[in-house]
């Protein structure tokens, strides 16, 4: 199924969940905030929510810097 993820079409497996395309991406859930349809998901949901086909995902990573 497709979704779009920060802002480029993506092939996913139907019934994904947000914490199985973070592991498949090699992000690491503490270090990402996830929005799906402009709603901010919690990390604590991230195993439960499954993707949807059409859904719109930006995953924004969390940099440290100096």
């Amino acid at each position: 199924m497709q979704i779009r993820l920060n802002g480029k079409v993506r092939e996913v497996a139907e019934g994904i969940t947000v914490r199985r395309l973070l592991d498949e991406l090699g992000l690491h859930p503490m270090r990402v905030a996830v929005q799906r349809n402009l709603d901010i998901i919690k990390r604590e949901r991230y195993e439960e929510v499954v993707l949807q086909p059409g859904d719109t995902l930006e995953v924004l990573t969390f940099m440290a810097g100096g």
